[in-house]
């Protein structure tokens, strides 16, 4: 006679509990593809490099019903964990089991396991950018004017209100204006008592706008208007065609095609390739900023999708790196956005003799292929020493598009903090207070979400001494209120 099988239902902690061990299976089997990318070598030597290869893994999932059902019993939702993947599956595993009935799959991690990652970011931004200040966690970057190097009581001035990093834009000025530049700093940092970096940022191949030539001195580009792009000679203008612009990398206009994108001054304007011919290409306007755009020299151009194939190094930047590496203590990399530029930067420095220098790297992303390539990028940097991830949000943004920008901000962030790599929030932070003297609702708020990256970047401008006093008293309030993405429970004093 058959016994009756008795059906025992999967309790729901059991279920959970099976459900978060599979996941960690999966993370580590998943990951080690990515590891192997990197570099199994360079992984097992840099264990922040092996917790973002289990962070992409698991990205790689929707959490989501897990998230919820793992907060109805008190547990981690896995919303913070990018600094500790395995350590807070192992810890969740853990509680699981205990609510389970003992079950110990793995043990609960210590403190001190369970916070390694942070400890690890907070070590690398102090190698990159300096030591942070007892009252903030997030250093304040301020872009130099020329003005910077004929006035060092300008530089004191910034020091005294909470500067922690000079940036020098080699696009600007030239080596006699960056070497007293970067002595005013040092002296500075001298008076107020502690060490400011000097970030020495060389230009690439940024693409602007050469001499342009309008049909009337104020005229303003609006929708429907035509722009003639001339590889070389003068702009040319026409009765249909009425506003013209020369091109910093002739190469550029030989490469656009009909129907590709243009956006020009940080996407102030949105065109579109109408037509082409040997050495000019026009294009057709479709937005613009509301009263019109000027059309100017020097602005900015962006080409979301035309591939150039330019090297993130010109001539003159191999020029200038000479001046850097007798000035500087952190270089920033322009256009980067594969690991072989890392290499090609490496080299450069190798051919000056300063391989051993030890200079910092701070990586600005700008470009749709650096974001696909931020991992390897990553794995590639930090074998070289101190280096930073920059969100350059200007052209980032007229290159992936306004829309997306907000969401690409986040997810770069996660990916540093991931792999311990200090982040550093840039473009048009406080700008109408920097530019003139009073901020907007909305950018008090983009400011202040600025806390969570390691580095705030404001530009120049005539009231930057008032945004680096204001920025510090705000970054040293949201230290209280928020770590990362984490928000922490300082007693509320409003009510």
């Amino acid at each position: 006679m058959n016994t009756p099988q008795l059906h025992v239902p999967e309790r729901p902690v059991d279920a959970l509990l099976n459900e978060v061990v599979a996941l960690r299976a999966e993370i580590l089997e998943a990951s080690a593809a990515m590891i192997e990318r990197f570099g199994s070598g360079v992984v097992e030597a840099d264990p922040a490099l092996a917790n973002l290869a289990h962070y992409l893994a698991l990205r790689h999932h929707d959490l989501r019903p897990l998230q919820r059902r793992l907060m109805c019993l008190g547990l981690s939702s896995l919303g913070r964990l990018e600094s500790r993947v395995l350590p807070t599956l192992d810890a969740v595993i853990a509680a699981l089991g205990a609510l389970a009935g003992g079950n110990g799959l793995v043990s609960m991690p210590s403190e001190s396991e369970f916070f390694i990652g942070e400890v690890r970011l907070s070590e690398a931004a102090t190698d990159l950018l300096g030591p942070a200040h007892l009252h903030r966690r997030t250093r304040i970057m301020v872009t130099l004017p020329s003005e910077a190097a004929e006035n060092p009581d300008f530089l004191l001035d910034l020091a005294k209100a909470g500067m922690d990093v000079a940036r020098i834009n080699c696009a600007h000025d030239g080596p006699e204006a960056w070497r007293s530049m970067a002595a005013h700093v040092r002296a500075a940092g001298k008076a107020v008592g502690r060490d400011i970096a000097v970030l020495m940022d060389i230009a690439g191949p940024k693409i602007r706008t050469a001499e342009v030539q309008l049909p009337e001195k104020k005229a303003r580009l609006a929708a429907g208007d035509r722009v003639r792009l001339v590889a070389s000679g003068e702009p040319r203008v026409c009765d249909r065609v009425k506003f013209s612009a020369g091109v910093s990398l002739p190469e550029m206009v030989t490469r656009l095609s009909v129907g590709d994108r243009v956006r020009y001054d940080d996407g102030k304007l949105e065109a579109v390739v109408e037509s082409t011919q040997p050495g000019e290409a026009v294009i057709l306007v479709q937005k613009t900023k509301a009263g019109g755009t000027k059309l100017k020299p020097e602005k900015g151009i962006n080409l979301p999708d035309t591939s150039l194939g330019l090297s993130p190094l010109t001539a003159k930047d191999e020029t200038d790196l000479a001046t850097v590496i007798e000035c500087g203590d952190i270089i920033g990399y322009s256009f980067v956005s594969r690991p072989e530029d890392i290499d090609l930067l490496d080299a450069v420095l190798a051919r000056y003799g300063a391989a051993d220098r030890h200079l910092g790297l701070i990586a600005k992303i700008e470009q749709p292929d650096a974001v696909r390539n931020l991992p390897t990028l990553i794995a590639r940097a930090r074998q070289r020493g101190p280096f930073g991830i920059m969100i350059a949000r200007g052209d980032l943004a007229a290159e992936i598009g306004f829309e997306r920008l907000a969401e690409m901000q986040e997810e770069i962030l996660w990916i540093c903090e991931a792999a311990s790599v200090p982040a550093i929030w840039a473009t048009q932070v406080l700008e109408d207070l920097v530019r003139e003297g009073i901020p907007t609702r909305g950018e008090m708020t983009d400011a202040a979400m600025a806390a969570r990256a390691e580095c705030v970047m404001l530009n120049k401008g005539p009231a930057v001494g008032q945004a680096v006093e204001l920025l510090d008293r705000l970054l040293s309030r949201m230290d209280e209120h928020m770590q990362k993405k984490t928000p922490t429970l300082r007693a509320l004093k409003s009510w």
